[in-house]
């Protein structure tokens, strides 16, 4: 085994910012400090990761290979089918390696494994996690509520709009993008308040222009992509009294579902497979609720599985 790195922790992904969220929540959950790979597949890798080819050694570059070879961190994290094949690498060079996200292979080439329960993988060496990890819990929603303390001035009742787009396993298109602005458009009329709306990078453009238009220069704050200025997601989070969530996005749901207000899940019946199955069992805890022209607000729990999986890992690893 190769001797040991000074960075304790690798975090690998291929750029994808929900894999990428997902490491990096791991690692600081656990306290490690990372250095972050961004992993630019080579070849077959980009289609048959995270199985071994001829020539896959060399699938991300010099630099990772030589990496390999020379002194190893304590632990490596990987999210994604991409980063499987790296981590499944790294642990044949002697690493401690988790995988986060079902590798679609045996899950022996790696210590641990974390999935989404909806995804059914079992195992010895398998962690089950309701939905996916991210970094949301009270200390971080504070530090968003300081960095940016001017959405806490928006009128209440704040109703966060995080806004995704279509799928495969999704038909969120433009009409059902009119019934949720609709159903928004009656709450602001019988509660009054503000809506603090984002996008994600799926949001198709025209969105982005008719939220926009439609609630730019009004008490609303809309935030589309860059040029609307620095991501406020954190804070619409951390500021909302209530959150709707278009249905097509397991890390958005998850991420809205970590915090201490009601979420309101945007045309639940769009999503179809492990995103439908996601969905039905939060809704199954009452932790989401469909919304609906008459929704109300209703006591919640914060799901806080990053917590809860970290814990776990340090058992599994004996991780102090």
């Amino acid at each position: 085994m190769p001797s040991q790195s000074t960075v304790p922790c690798w975090v690998l992904h291929d750029g994808a910012a929900g894999n990428r969220r997902q490491a990096l929540a791991l690692a600081e959950g656990l306290g490690l400090g990372a250095q972050e790979w961004r992993l630019d597949a080579r070849g077959w890798a980009r289609w048959l990761a995270p199985r071994r080819f001829p020539g896959s050694g060399s699938s991300f570059g010099r630099e990772y290979l030589a990496a390999l070879r020379g002194p190893a961190p304590a632990l490596a994290i990987g999210c994604g089918r991409i980063a499987a094949l790296a981590t499944r690498q790294a642990r044949e060079s002697g690493v401690r390696t988790i995988q986060i996200l079902d590798p679609r292979i045996s899950t022996r080439h790696w210590d641990l494994v974390i999935a989404p329960e909806h995804d059914g993988l079992v195992g010895d060496n398998v962690i089950a996690m309701l939905g996916s990890l991210n970094p949301v819990n009270p200390e971080w929603l504070q530090r968003a509520r300081q960095d940016f303390p001017e959405v806490g001035t928006l009128a209440s009742p704040r109703t966060a709009v995080l806004l995704g787009g279509p799928t495969r396993a999704t038909r969120f298109d433009r009409s059902a993008l009119e019934v949720l602005l609709g159903k928004l458009e009656f709450w602001l009329a019988r509660d009054g308040g503000s809506l603090l709306c984002c996008a994600s990078r799926r949001t198709p453009p025209e969105w982005a222009d008719l939220l926009r238009d439609r609630y730019r220069g009004q008490e609303h704050l809309v935030w589309m992509d860059p040029s609307d200025g620095r991501n406020p997601f954190p804070a619409v989070l951390a500021w909302a009294d209530r959150i709707v969530v278009s249905p097509d996005s397991v890390n958005m749901i998850s991420e809205a579902c970590a915090t201490a207000v009601p979420v309101y899940v945007a045309e639940p019946d769009r999503a179809s497979g492990r995103t439908r199955g996601f969905i039905e069992s939060l809704q199954a805890r009452d932790r989401v609720r469909a919304q609906t022209r008459d929704s109300t607000s209703f006591a919640v729990t914060p799901v806080n599985e990053t917590q809860r999986v970290v814990a776990l890992v340090r058992e599994r690893l004996r991780l102090p």
